[in-house]
């Protein structure tokens, strides 16, 4: 009896045992199958995470500018960079302050806070707008190896740096044939802003086009010492209205907007008569609108956008100029002249304007840059 009761207990024992074994092998398996599972499923989170990152890293470009102090709203060449970075940046789905961005310089220490301040948030590519900006661009490039920096309108020495130049006497040439063709009292004006060899460039080249049509026209020339002064440019303005002239041409950033104003002054007072303002930069057609008239004859259009735009392209594309001269003439679609204003720019004028331009393209005129130049120049007519 008490044998067959011993066996009874080692069978249930046993069978006890066994069971408890396959359950603890099944419930083994079913964890290292769930383990595997799960580090399945995070693998493939986690590359598909990755990959969004790339792609991210990828298209993480950033670019910005720092104005001179004629402001970004200067209806010229800071206004024109604006835009130009302002369209690149809406190809690249990106918006002020994501992306792309300005500082505002209100006088010119504010060059090298703003420009540091652009390095500190990581920008990868930070543009100065305007000669003045040379000295901080070229310090900031210096010290700042990772980033890569563009001047416009001056020349900078470093290997990740690229110099922005236009031909302007090309473009100055132009509207100064406009000038010489539309004036009738063959008076004609040149405002400059600062008093400097990228400005004289605009002088001569202006001078030499209205001499080409008339080497007897007069060219009263003003500089105002500033690119912000509209009141200086008003006042320039009303000296030479008053003297005779009927058309001026600015080359003078904010200070033009007081030109501008002193004409639309004129304009209004006395819509009989004709006096006209050669915008720079931008198509200036807009400054000039007063009533039914508008005394916006022209401008020089300086594709300060387009030359951002072909930059900031390059650095995307891992191929940023640096230590290279970029310089954008009438070939490059750098230099133009506007035809706004339909009315004052008639076909004859348009259509000799443009064979000087002919000229200018098969090297029959080679305009001059400087003071000396232009003397010579003025010799050969």
């Amino acid at each position: 009896m008490i044998n067959r009761k011993f066996l009874l207990f080692i069978l249930v024992l046993t069978l006890g045992l066994f069971l408890a074994a396959c359950g603890t092998q099944s419930e083994e398996e079913n964890t290292e199958n769930t383990d595997t599972e799960s580090t399945d499923t995070g693998t493939e989170e986690n590359s598909e995470e990755a990959a969004e990152d790339g792609e991210a890293a990828a298209g993480d470009y950033k670019v910005a500018m720092v104005t001179d102090i004629g402001g970004v709203d200067d209806k010229s060449f800071n206004q024109s960079a604006w835009e130009g970075i302002q369209a690149w940046g809406e190809e690249q789905g990106l918006s002020q302050g994501n992306g792309i961005d300005y500082a505002q310089s209100n006088e010119k220490a504010d060059y090298m806070p703003n420009i540091t301040r652009f390095v500190r948030d990581e920008y990868n590519l930070i543009f100065g707008i305007g000669f003045e900006l040379k000295e901080d661009i070229q310090t900031a490039a210096n010290q700042y190896a990772d980033t890569n920096f563009a001047i416009v309108d001056d020349v900078v020495e470093a290997p990740n740096a690229v110099s922005i130049t236009f031909k302007e006497h090309q473009g100055s040439f132009l509207v100064g044939v406009a000038a010489a063709m539309k004036t009738t009292t063959n008076k004609i004006g040149f405002v400059g802003g600062v008093d400097s060899p990228l400005i004289k460039k605009f002088e001569s080249g202006f001078i030499a086009g209205a001499k080409s049509v008339n080497p007897d026209i007069e060219v009263d020339v003003q500089y105002a010492e500033s690119f912000a002064d509209a009141a200086k440019g008003k006042l320039i303005a009303t000296n030479m209205y008053d003297s005779g002239i009927d058309v001026i041409y600015h080359a003078s950033g904010a200070t033009g907007n007081g030109v501008f104003n002193q004409a639309k002054d004129i304009k209004q007072n006395d819509p009989e008569r004709e006096i006209w303002v050669i915008g720079v930069d931008r198509d200036q057609h807009e400054e000039g609108a007063i009533n039914d008239h508008n005394v916006t004859l022209t401008s020089m259009v300086k594709r300060v956008d387009v030359a951002v735009q072909d930059v900031a392209n390059r650095g995307l594309n891992g191929e940023f100029p640096g230590g290279e001269l970029l310089e954008y003439g009438i070939e490059e679609n750098g230099i133009t002249f506007a035809t706004t204003n339909e009315e004052a720019m008639t076909e004859e004028i348009i259509s000799t304007v443009e064979e000087w331009q002919e000229k200018i393209l098969n090297g029959e005129v080679e305009v001059p840059q400087t003071i000396e130049e232009l003397e010579a120049y003025e010799e050969s007519l």
